[in-house]
């Protein structure tokens, strides 16, 4: 099976990343700006957290999180040469999985924003998006169902989740035009155990 691959009603994935280096299907370039989002990596289980008095927000990465996630930020960088700009949802475990790919991009700059955080409006995000629309490259982390909600409305105009993330998991859109609902395209879609592989595990 192709390592790209879309899910639920967006069908089959057509790869149109910018990495010629690429193994995940033939490489093509895009023509317009691309949003590659990415879910966090694993995280402490939220109902042990809770025991500890501290909020969810600052729920961290576990060190195996941590571990497979650097080895998913090297897999995209086989599917992505760069990233123009990097956001991640305010929340602890967001933060730390955006640095970990900002170390593999050798991004020097990370913005936070809360339009990325759970309970933002696909609304939210889109104005915000809006506002960096010279960049190339746009990578977003953040958390599901939010995401997925996210990227299946970016597609098709539709608030609900027709895209699966799994933490670590990331895909890429692109937008010929302005991004704004139903207006963008799925480039790829790649699980993290498969970021993993191409990460070298």
């Amino acid at each position: 099976m192709n390592e790209a691959h879309a899910v639920g009603v967006i069908g089959r994935a057509e790869h149109t990343g910018a990495s010629a280096n690429c193994p995940v299907a033939p490489h093509a370039a895009c023509s317009g700006m691309r949003l590659l989002i990415i879910r966090h990596g694993i995280a402490e289980d939220k109902e042990v957290w809770a025991k500890t008095g501290h909020s969810d927000e600052e729920r961290p990465l576990t060190d195996d999180g941590r571990r497979k996630m650097t080895l998913n930020a090297k897999g995209l960088r086989r599917a992505t040469d760069a990233i123009d700009l990097l956001a991640t949802s305010p929340l602890v475990r967001a933060r730390q999985t955006a640095q970990i790919v900002a170390d593999a991009f050798k991004v020097t700059r990370i913005e936070t924003t809360k339009a990325l955080v759970p309970d933002a409006s696909m609304r939210e995000f889109v104005e915000w998006l809006g506002r960096h629309a010279d960049m190339n490259v746009i990578a977003a982390v953040g958390h599901e169902p939010h995401l997925g909600v996210l990227a299946t409305w970016l597609m098709t105009d539709i608030e609900d989740s027709r895209v699966d993330l799994k933490k670590g998991a990331a895909c890429m859109l692109e937008f010929d035009g302005k991004p704004e609902s139903g207006a963008g395209r799925l480039c790829w879609s790649i699980a993290p155990a498969q970021l993993r592989k191409l990460g070298g595990e």
